[in-house]
């Protein structure tokens, strides 16, 4: 097989000094299923395989997956971190990890330059080539365009790697995301697909989208014990879109909204700056719970650091009233909790304070 990946790449390969590069894996079933025979035949060759939808690829029956055989990496959009570097504010990112640890207030200048950034970030997300268009131009229509490239992209690999009665489903439940984060209630809803829709009609849907990292699910938990998954409810979910820029583009979002602050927004500014939130965790390699008390009360990340089980409260302005909070704090007593929102660092009441821009800080 070398010689032959070797003449038809123009390029010798040489053991230990040539990385081999599979890209879109998941289209080649014979490619995916090599990785075996090079781990255990070839081990001195380096071999790397990249594809999107693995998560649903590996689940067909014709796909033979080297379980055991490869180490499994997943990439996630940039996260707000990664942009800064990106536009060479590593400084910057250096002063809010060091009020993150420190619990001290930003400079004020730092802290509204950090949530200006912010809110482009909410414009621009993490893809790769929207961040490196936006590094370049600054245009946002044509940032805005990549985006729509991208998401025409994923309808198209719905219909590709789908089966024919579940492509309509897919689609109605993807759509439908948006709708379901501008209520004030976040919680996934089967009948805000369509009237009268139930979970035995969408809920393999919802798993092809989860599958491929398309949307992220995170699901409620009855208790806020160790382990977290021993007391979620399957039943209770809510769903996120991998990437905020995306789920902006979605929404036909103005950017000038976004970064000025439009009062239009204020149904959305809450599902857009939990889905945010809920990106940067995920990339930082949380599994996300939220919390919600039989009396009502509810708080929107429960996630385990450093080995404390942690409830974290967003809120998309300064406003840092939060009765759920300490709903929580009074009934499981944590270590101490996280509120996210535009106010600066501190830390009261074992509750730390964090800007929306830390999140990565996490």
């Amino acid at each position: 097989m070398v010689p032959i990946l070797s003449r038809l790449a123009g390029q010798t390969i040489i053991r230990k000094k040539t990385l081999i590069v599979f890209d879109a894996v998941q289209l080649c079933e014979r490619a995916l299923t090599s990785l075996k025979y090079f781990c255990e035949n070839a081990p001195d060759y380096h071999v790397i395989a990249a594809g999107s939808l693995l998560g649903v690829a590996v689940n067909r029956e014709q796909f033979s997956f080297p379980v055991g055989k490869v180490d499994i990496r997943t990439l996630y959009p940039m996260d707000f971190e990664e942009f800064l570097l990106a536009l060479d504010e590593d400084s910057l990112v250096m002063q809010i990890k060091t009020c993150f640890e420190s619990d001290s207030a930003m400079p004020q200048a730092l802290h509204d330059a950090a949530m200006n950034y912010y809110r482009q970030y909410l414009i621009v997300g993490g893809m790769p080539d929207c961040v490196a268009k936006f590094v370049e131009t600054k245009d946002y229509i044509l940032i805005r365009h990549t985006q729509k490239t991208i998401l025409t992209s994923y309808l198209n690999d719905m219909s590709k790697y789908n089966q024919e009665n579940e492509i309509k489903k897919v689609r109605l439940v993807y759509d439908n995301i948006t709708v379901q984060l501008s209520k004030k209630n976040t919680r996934f809803q089967y009948k805000l697909i369509k009237k009268g829709g139930r979970a035995s009609e969408f809920e393999n849907a919802i798993e092809w989208l989860a599958l491929s990292g398309i949307v992220t699910r995170i699901y409620q938990v009855e208790q806020a014990m160790k382990p977290l998954e021993n007391y979620r409810n399957i039943d209770s979910f809510k769903t996120y879109v991998s990437d905020a820029g995306l789920l902006c583009a979605k929404k036909d979002v103005v950017a000038e909204d976004v970064l000025y602050l439009s009062g239009e927004l204020d149904d959305f500014k809450g599902g857009m700056t939990e889905n945010y939130v809920c990106c940067q965790l995920t990339a930082n390699g949380y599994t996300c719970f939220y919390w919600f008390s039989p009396r009502g009360a509810e708080v929107d990340f429960v996630i385990q650091r450093q080995g404390e089980i942690i409830p974290i409260e967003v809120k998309a302005a300064d406003n840092t009233k939060a009765k759920s909070l300490g709903v929580y704090i009074d009934t499981y007593k944590p270590a101490y909790a996280i509120k996210l929102s535009g106010r600066n660092f501190g830390f009261e009441n074992r509750i730390k304070t964090v800007p929306l821009y830390a999140a990565f800080c996490i």
